[in-house]
């Protein structure tokens, strides 16, 4: 088969695709910036890398006209744009008008369980989305479900911090909302398997985990699995905002997708039971069962993607990274750095595990400071880490900064940052000529740019200078 996946640098989309190559189909991957792309693509024949963005409808004729089966993994759990629901409907009335035109067979839809009556304005976004995607050109599968619990899930890792960090957790009301939590694993096996099923042609279905848990029994039941000791005390008095900045503070979430988040939690995600695990015999795991297959993935070193690495945790990108990938010369304020190297494979090495546990390699409680004052104003601090040890791509996050250009090959890193800043930031490393060069530039924006960079001056004198003495040690 010929199948396109939309969303295909996201969570879910990552996952899925070498899940279809390993099957024998022909991958066609839907993505808004090129650069976002697995590097590895570009070498295996069965994929094909094009350039769409679903609200702009006139470069949907990138895609083929002969795909068979659709995936439709595009969702935005931003509240950034006031109008995300208008937008998200655009998107898919785009979809089902340009593939009314193809030879498109069906299109498999990922949603949320949408059963009560007071859905938070994401879920009604893609309650809206399914009734937007119906048509009678092709046949629509549509999945449902709640929480999804793996290495790298939003969910997961919110929990995470949670459970680690805080020994006795003062929580929001919200914490006693029932759900179904279910393993990535078993949503991938449902994705793949429903690709030209024809008993499944427009049809909705929840899919969901063996049992229905709080969220409190499952902080409790992570917290079994990690051999801590919790204890967690719900209050009535906490308001959504209140519960927004809680999340925001003690997790690596962003302050937005905390309020979406938070806006979702009040709303049981119980699912409707049909005979879709028959179906498709799929026996879905527990949650204690998904929660110990991720940190056998972390472990390893082997998690295929994660939430930290969509734009919707970026602190000031778009969708494009494109725009920023051309550092500027001009109005700039720039600190660059030359050293000769002694190892070159171990330099390069250390650039790509710069960050995350590694830290940067020199003056890490400077950085750390850095990042507490970010989380103060409202950025996102030190707190995404990274998703790999060692390997970089590009949009990949990286601490307060997103990778804009990752090529070992051109042995070039460019970074861009994501703090809170009065301008615009960019970190690149580069090697050629057996030299090291390390540039950070800065475009200020108005008096307090300036104001600014003069301030951090003497730091970023200090640091810079450590870490580029770092790097290049043999």
């Amino acid at each position: 088969m010929k199948i396109l996946v939309t969303g295909a640098t996201g969570y879910i989309g990552k996952r899925l695709i070498p899940i279809l190559l390993n099957e024998g189909h022909h991958v066609v991957c839907a993505v808004r910036d090129a650069l976002r792309a697995d590097k590895t693509y570009l070498d295996d024949k069965h994929i094909s890398i094009v350039e769409a963005d679903f609200l702009k409808p006139e470069t949907l004729i990138n895609i083929p006209s002969d795909i068979d089966v659709a995936y439709y993994l595009i969702h935005s759990m931003s509240n950034s744009s006031k109008d995300f629901e208008s937008l998200e409907a655009q998107c898919a009335e785009n979809f089902r008008t340009y593939f009314e035109k193809t030879e498109l067979k069906q299109t498999i839809y990922l949603s949320g369980i949408t059963n009560e009556e007071n859905l938070s304005k994401h879920l009604q976004s893609r309650k809206n989305v399914e009734d937007l995607l119906a048509s009678k050109k092709y046949a629509l599968t549509v999945f449902k479900a709640g929480i999804i619990v793996g290495s790298g899930s939003s969910s997961f890792e919110i929990i995470r911090d949670l459970v680690e960090k805080l020994p006795v957790m003062i929580a929001p009301k919200w914490l006693n909302t029932k759900t179904q939590p279910l393993a990535v694993r078993d949503v991938l096996a449902f994705l793949s398997k429903a690709k030209g099923n024809e008993q499944l042609y427009n049809k909705s279905f929840d899919i969901f985990g063996p049992e229905i848990l709080t969220y409190k029994q499952m902080l409790l039941e992570f917290a079994e699995i990690r051999g801590l000791k919790r204890f967690v005390l719900t209050v009535p008095v906490m308001t959504p905002k209140l519960s927004s900045y809680w999340l925001y503070f003690v997790t690596s979430t962003s302050y937005k997708l905390a309020s979406t988040l938070v806006d979702s939690m009040g709303v049981e995600i119980v699912g409707k039971p049909s005979d879709i695990n028959t179906i498709l015999n799929i026996k879905p795991i527990t949650y204690k069962e998904a929660v110990a297959l991720a940190f056998e993935k972390i472990e390893q070193n082997s998690i295929v993607s994660s939430w930290k690495d969509s734009m919707v945790s970026s602190g000031r990108l778009k969708n494009s990274l494109h725009k920023y990938i051309n550092v500027p010369k001009y109005g700039c304020f720039k600190d660059f750095k030359k050293r000769p190297i002694i190892n070159e494979e171990k330099t390069i090495n250390k650039i790509w595990s710069i960050g995350g546990s590694t830290g940067w390699y020199y003056g890490n409680i400077l950085w750390k400071l850095r990042g507490y004052l970010d989380k103060l104003v409202g950025g996102i601090g030190l707190r995404r880490g990274r998703t790999h040890i060692s390997d970089l791509n590009a949009g990949d996050a990286l601490d307060f900064w997103r990778v804009i250009f990752s090529d070992r090959k051109e042995k070039k890193l460019l970074l861009y940052a994501e703090m809170k800043l009065p301008g615009e930031a960019w970190l690149e490393f580069k090697i050629e000529d057996g030299f090291l060069k390390q540039t950070a530039t800065f475009r200020p924006r108005g008096l307090w740019g300036r104001l600014y960079w003069y301030s951090v001056l003497p730091f970023h004198g200090l640091i810079f200078k450590g870490m580029i003495n770092k790097l290049v040690e043999n």
